[in-house]
């Protein structure tokens, strides 16, 4: 068998057979396939594709190119991915939701990508906090608190690494199958049981038309199914961001008004939809609906709180984060408020500026390498359909200079459309894809 072979075949059309992606995989994780070899198999999977079957057979072999870990504990392991937007910390509201109601959830997140906000970006905008750490330590802080969100570690889909980086100079990112596989190489190594993926739709999120968005969700979905974990799909709404804020710490600050203050917003709301799924998927209760109900509850009354800050201690976070948490998040030193140029509705919101927008202040990387700085973005943004008059505040800039400042308000004003009248609110949640 040789990275020859099966290039060849899939160049006439052909799907390598298991095995052959089981070598194909290995080969990408120990070098045994040069970049040239890695480079034309995503661009012949780009231009023909693998069909269901060898999507499903690709990811498996992408999953166990690396540690795939196991987990002995009394209640049921369970995830969520999203698949990226603006705004977008549900993670950070629920999973201590989830963990507080039995589950334990392992969640291996990343950092910024492109416009979007990453996880661990957000959460290492809380002072003392560390998301590498190894697997003794994070099954201990899995059996104290029920919950972690760390980093993947280098023996996690090692394929998956290198293909990424491949397809990113090869301009193969946009392949359905590979996107797949990407994705799900990496959720399936942590072995839950039940997964539930957040599709994002709109002018935040990749995927910007609802077709497009339910390609991948089902595409997912049918491939996670297909390796033998239980997987439904939510495509939700990222016309606009999800919370009123862009950037690490001002993030942060969002959750922690949702989890401290009972402050319902669509960050609750698409929380508890998704945990809904993931509860009813685990059989920790009968109907997504009750589920939600129950995340619902233990974000409102401030259990899901005390065990955000329970899991940000195990990390190295502040003991007592939770009971003022403002004083630990870094602010920025130039605060400057965005005003409208006219009067009348907020009609369009360009999500992808917004989120490009904030990495220009420092906030994300526009280069792998890149100091990222926790205190600047955007909070306050103006939600479509809101009425607006001239001079008033369509969002406040958080920078570290003056001159960035002010060429950030001018790039958010451009992205925010201003008309004579109120467009019809999107809806939140689109639809669900189950098995």
């Amino acid at each position: 068998m040789d990275a020859r072979s099966i290039i060849a075949k899939l160049r006439r059309g052909q799907v390598p057979g298991a095995e052959e992606l089981t070598w194909f995989a290995q080969g990408l994780a120990d070098g045994g396939v040069s970049d040239a070899q890695a480079g034309a198999f995503a661009m012949a999977v780009c231009m023909g594709g693998l069909g269901a079957q060898g999507r499903a057979d690709l990811t498996v072999a992408m999953r166990d190119s690396g540690d795939v870990l196991s987990w002995d504990f009394d209640g049921p392991v369970i995830d969520k991915h999203s698949t990226g937007g603006v705004g977008d910390s549900v993670s950070l509201v629920l999973a201590p939701a989830l963990a507080e109601l039995g589950a334990y959830v392992p969640m291996i997140s990343g950092r910024g990508l492109g416009h979007t906000g990453g996880t661990l970006d957000k959460l290492e905008a809380i002072p003392g906090v560390s998301t590498q750490i190894g697997q003794e330590r994070l099954t201990q802080i899995l059996r104290d608190t029920g919950a972690a969100i760390v980093g993947a570690t280098g023996q996690i889909a090692p394929a998956d690494k290198r293909l990424y980086a491949i397809r990113d100079v090869t301009a193969t990112v946009e392949s359905l199958d590979l996107i797949t596989a990407s994705i799900l190489s990496k959720k399936l190594a942590a072995s839950p049981e039940a997964l539930v993926l957040d599709v994002k739709v709109g002018s935040g999120a990749f995927m910007k038309t609802l077709e497009d968005a339910r390609k991948l969700a089902q595409a997912l979905t049918d491939t996670a199914n297909a390796a033998g974990c239980r997987t439904s799909a939510v495509i939700t709404d990222m016309h606009q961001p999800l919370a009123p804020a862009l950037g690490n710490a001002l993030e942060v600050a969002e959750v922690m008004k949702v989890l401290t203050q009972a402050h319902y917003a669509p960050l609750v709301e698409i929380s508890a939809e998704l945990g809904g799924v993931l509860l009813a998927d685990a059989g920790m209760c009968s109907t997504a609906d009750e589920g939600r109900d129950k995340i619902t509850d233990v974000i409102r009354d401030g259990r899901a709180a005390e065990r955000f800050g329970r899991m940000m201690a195990a990390v190295g976070g502040p003991l007592q984060f939770v009971d003022n948490w403002s004083r630990y998040l870094p602010e920025a030193s130039v605060i400057l408020e965005v005003s409208a140029p006219e009067s009348g509705y907020v009609t369009a919101i360009d999500g992808e500026a917004l989120g490009l927008a904030v990495v220009a202040l420092g906030g994300g990387r526009q280069v792998e390498g890149d100091v990222i700085d926790p205190a600047v973005g955007l909070s306050g943004i103006i939600r479509l359909g809101d009425k607006v008059d001239k001079g008033g505040p369509l969002a406040v800039v958080h920078a570290a200079r003056e001159d960035a400042a002010r060429e950030t308000a001018e790039a958010v004003s451009k992205a925010i459309t201003i008309g004579a009248e109120a467009p019809t609110e999107p809806t939140l949640v689109h639809e669900r894809i189950t098995p």
